[in-house]
């Protein structure tokens, strides 16, 4: 047994401590922060698992560990892996939450950052024009900063495309002044 650990507690806590799993959360995104993103995936898968076994009627908790997870994913460059686990987390949202919730699109803010890191800026911009941008600027208004980062993620995904024309530049370069304004 390690130091601390007996029967299923830690320092005395037992496993269904609430302070124990947030802990645990913080003590993730702290080694994440500092990066060292494949400790902290290990924090976080083994996260996962406790709120799987001992919650797992909390859908909401296991989608904020699977996007902790996919992070940790996109640091370690596996962004495939990534991607294919924020496609299940936004899909969730949207069933859960509805297309407007800051969840929901935060969730796909993260897909479409994604999809710009593999180069599928066809996918990403679509994405970010079609679907994020109206909802981000009518639930939560053109100044909240997930609607200005989607804007600055469209613009980003305009001039970086490889096949971009002198009116995706132009564009790209009108969004940006609107955002820093």
């Amino acid at each position: 047994l390690q130091r601390g650990y007996s029967e299923g507690r830690y320092l005395g806590r037992p496993e269904t401590d609430v302070v124990r799993c947030t802990t645990m959360v913080a003590l993730g995104d702290a080694i994440r922060v500092n990066r060292r993103p494949e400790e902290a995936l290990t924090v976080f898968e083994a996260h996962a698992a406790l709120v799987r076994r001992l919650w797992p009627h909390n859908e909401g908790g296991i989608l904020v560990t699977q996007s902790n997870i996919a992070n940790c994913l996109g640091q370690l460059g596996r962004h495939d892996a990534a991607l294919t686990l924020e496609r299940k987390i936004y899909a969730k949202r949207v069933a859960m939450f509805g297309t407007s919730h800051q969840g929901t699109i935060m969730a796909g803010t993260n897909q479409a950052i994604t999809l710009y890191k593999l180069a599928l800026f066809d996918e990403a911009k679509h994405s970010i024009r079609d679907q994020l941008l109206p909802v981000a600027r009518q639930s939560l208004g053109a100044d909240n900063y997930l609607t200005l980062g989607l804007e600055h993620n469209l613009a980003m995904c305009l001039r970086s495309h490889p096949e971009c024309t002198r009116d995706d530049l132009l564009e790209a370069e009108t969004i940006m002044q609107e955002v820093v304004q």
